[in-house]
């Protein structure tokens, strides 16, 4: 028979193997490694050999650890592991919204890229990857060969809501990063996304700065201050050779009730489709079918919490900002909508803060506007409603949402990319493009011209 000492023990090291079985369990599930699992929990130094300790049962994680452990998502939604038709790199990638419709169109991503801490976790619980850290020091040979690049590049340098510096700022420099891997990999093709201002920056030489390079069609000049990495200032030497085109796509049109507009930027890799393959022919930007938005249908139909209503003191300086812009004669200031609302504004980066650009009308119950919750800024950006929110802080989510692709948008550009790409390679291998295609594209010019 135990004694009281041994009976104690023995519980105790029942625990630690629950406890470890249970760890153990949870990171598997979630697709992490012992290393991105530590990084997860935003363990340094040893925290993969702490991890291994955890689920060997050898000691148990703090209390704060534990409680952080159990909030874990049981699995992550959009883990995929089957093979796929084709491969692609994700980025800048935020949290994944430009990787959602290439992967569920059967594309397999092999890279990931992502430098904020935050973002890589709701990236890890939503696929199951911790992505690469900082772009800058990855080295263009290290990373898998592919035949899709995506990158929604930095566009704070670019935006209205920024100084619009452009080159001269390093986050407006992360373009010559892609350039770089572009220069190296020379997939078939690719998807770039900015902000709408990109198009007139600089009276349109800093886009066609990049669509020169990305042609090969100039000897560009980039002048020795502008920041970047020796690797891809090297790279610049480099001819590319892509067929280029690039048009601003907005969200409300693609059945999203948001006033979102981005420029996106596509190309194909002409050396590997031959010169005589006509992407003119060959690619069609989607056609938004415009069908007319509400608000109400993105939002949450129950009882929202009191956390989401501003408060009076931040209701009244909405109030006396705008009054004020009033009186100055522009239009600035706080934005309220309801459900019957065709669209709300862009959700911008700074939602964290005040809510002001969107704020949710509560008059009919005697409160102040509120704020949206992260399950509708899902819904807002496109976003499944699978896709886990709560990785992170509510203002660290709000930020993930206002830098993110509306996903609808991205699907639709993806399904006319993938239909390009099928086109140009029965045109590789044929010398010609199929009947049907050609059918389609005279349709989509005359419905074109009709609209």
């Amino acid at each position: 028979m135990l004694c009281q000492g041994q009976l104690q023990d023995k519980l105790a090291m029942n625990e630690r193997r629950r406890k470890a079985g249970f760890i153990e369990e949870k990171r598997i599930n979630m697709g992490l490694t012992q290393k991105e699992f530590a990084i997860y929990l935003d363990m340094k130094g040893n925290g993969e050999r702490t991890v291994r300790g955890w689920e060997k049962g050898e000691h148990e994680p703090s209390e704060s650890k534990w409680k952080k452990i159990l909030g874990l998502p049981d699995k992550a939604p959009f883990r995929r592991s089957n093979e796929k038709t084709f491969k692609f790199i994700d980025l800048f990638a935020g949290i994944g919204g430009m990787r959602i419709p290439f992967q569920e169109l059967g594309g397999k991503c092999v890279f990931t890229s992502e430098w904020d801490r935050f973002a890589q976790k709701t990236y890890a619980a939503n696929f199951g990857e911790l992505p690469s850290g900082d772009i800058t020091k990855i080295e263009a040979k290290n990373i898998d060969d592919h035949d899709i690049l995506l990158a929604g590049f930095p566009c704070q340098s670019f935006s209205q809501a920024g100084l619009k510096k452009g080159f001269s700022d390093t986050r407006g420099t992360m373009f010559f990063e892609i350039q770089r891997i572009l220069a190296e990999k020379r997939p078939k093709a690719f998807l770039l996304e900015n902000v709408k201002q990109l198009k007139g920056h600089e009276k349109g030489r800093t886009l066609k700065t990049i669509t020169d390079i990305l042609e090969g069609s100039s000897d560009t000049f980039v002048p020795s201050d502008i920041p970047m990495s020796e690797e891809a200032r090297v790279a610049l030497s480099e001819k590319l050779n892509y067929w280029v085109d690039f048009k601003v796509l907005r969200a409300a049109d693609f059945r999203v009730p948001q006033n979102r507009e981005r420029i996106f930027i596509v190309g194909f890799n002409k050396d590997y489709f031959g010169s005589n393959c006509n992407f003119e022919q060959i690619f069609n930007w989607p056609t938004p079918p415009k069908t007319p938005t509400r608000l109400g249908d993105i939002l949450e139909n129950h009882s929202i919490d009191d956390k989401y209503t501003i408060s009076d003191r931040i209701w009244e300086s909405h109030q006396r900002r705008k009054e004020q812009h009033k009186k100055k004669g522009n239009g600035f200031g706080y934005s309220v909508f309801n459900s019957e609302s065709a669209y709300a504004n862009t959700i911008s980066a700074r939602y964290y803060k005040d809510g002001s650009e969107i704020l949710i009308e509560q008059s009919n119950v005697g409160k102040n506007p509120r704020m949206l919750t992260q399950k509708e800024c899902s819904r807002l950006q496109g976003f499944p409603d699978d896709f886990i929110v709560s990785a992170v802080s509510r203002g660290q989510m709000y930020k993930q949402f206002g830098n993110s692709v509306c996903v609808k948008v991205i699907r639709a550009v993806a399904t006319e990319m993938l239909e390009a790409i099928r086109m140009a390679e029965h045109f590789k291998l044929d010398g010609r493009l199929p009947e049907q295609h050609m059918d389609k594209k005279l349709t989509s010019q005359i419905e074109l011209e009709l609209a």
